[in-house]
């Protein structure tokens, strides 16, 4: 596997991170809040398919996932593309937190079997400051050794500004890894799991983590103060991730994303399309997602949650449907539940 060698552009400073602070004060004008800009007249195609466990042919499944999903060669031949997993907690038992190493690697091999020219994997996790030592302790050190995939810490490096295009919370503009300008294709590895602050952490939630922790701080403060919900969207509005896998294998119910229980739904979900994919996600977690407050925002804006707007292929995601557990002295998880 090949890697993807970055320049070295300038870096952030202290100050600037305190003018962006004060930023979050401001009104972003216009944005996709103000005028929805999602007019796709055609079905988003949403692929699921049923994994019992890790050591599944993971590879063949996204392969044909990408291939049901229309991803060629021609499309991918040349391109630079980064893997985003989520990456929270270093300690032993923690993969129902984590996106699994074995996932992150069936995406690489995947996407490079396509014809890309590079893969990278780049986390800025939230929760802990060394990222080094989630590698570690989660197994993905290995694999990327194994692989010689490079890691890149998206918490500390060069950045660059970029116009807020989502105008949903009061941050001015954002903030972003060069490597992320400098790549052509964002891909949203995420894990399924309930959140006690956003209902849902799946593959747009999981961008909060390419936001760089030098700018926004730990557990990136600036964002929760600005809004989660709203953050999700102007984050998910400006990257505009290109594709998104969600790790479903073992995921997450409870008091996620990091205290809750481990839950065996079996699949992986992946798509073009964020939006469409969470929603999925949501009705095979038994979730409504027009019930989750930024995936009800999103529809039209961003993509769409409707099923009716979605073409669902591989398994139905009422065929696979596996009821997370939702706390109900949890805000954020109250009504989420979808009927039958």
């Amino acid at each position: 596997m090949t890697s993807h060698d970055p320049q070295t552009p300038r870096r952030f400073t202290r100050r600037q991170a305190v003018k962006l602070a004060a930023a979050a004060g401001l009104v972003a004008a216009g944005g996709l809040a103000a005028a929805p800009l999602f007019k796709e007249k055609r079905l988003t195609p949403v692929f699921v398919a049923k994994a019992a466990e890790y050591g599944a042919d993971l590879g063949g499944i996204l392969r044909r996932g990408l291939a049901e999903l229309g991803l060629t060669s021609q499309e991918m031949a040349g391109k630079r593309v980064l893997l985003k997993p989520n990456l929270v907690e270093p300690h032993a038992g923690a993969g129902h937190i984590n996106t699994h190493p074995l996932v992150v690697r069936a995406a690489a091999e995947a996407f490079l079997a396509l014809g890309a020219a590079s893969v990278v994997v780049a986390e800025g996790a939230g929760h802990r400051r060394d990222a080094y030592l989630v590698l570690e302790e989660s197994g993905l050190a290995d694999i990327l050794a194994r692989e010689k995939l490079p890691f890149f810490d998206l918490n500390n490096g060069p950045v660059a500004p970029a116009k807020n295009l989502g105008g949903f919370s009061k941050l001015g503009e954002l903030w972003l890894p060069e490597l992320i300008t400098r790549t052509d294709m964002v891909v949203s590895v995420a894990k399924m799991k309930t959140h006690h602050w956003a209902g849902v952490t799946l593959s747009m939630k999981n961008l909060f983590g390419v936001m760089p922790g030098v700018v926004y701080g730990w557990p990136k403060n600036v964002l929760h103060f600005a809004g989660i919900e709203p953050s999700i969207l102007d984050i998910n509005a400006t990257v505009r991730p290109d594709f998104a896998i969600v790790d479903g294998i073992v995921g997450m119910e409870g008091d996620g994303p990091i205290m809750g229980d481990p839950v065996a739904a079996g699949v992986l979900v992946m798509g073009r399309s964020a939006v469409a994919v969470d929603a999925t996600c949501c009705r095979i977690m038994g979730i409504d997602p027009g019930r989750v407050g930024y995936l009800d925002l999103a529809d039209g804006r961003l993509g769409t949650i409707q099923a009716g707007r979605i073409e669902q292929r591989g398994e139905i995601p009422a065929a696979v449907r596996r009821d997370f557990a939702l706390l109900d002295y949890v805000p954020a998880q109250q009504n989420l539940r979808l009927g039958r």
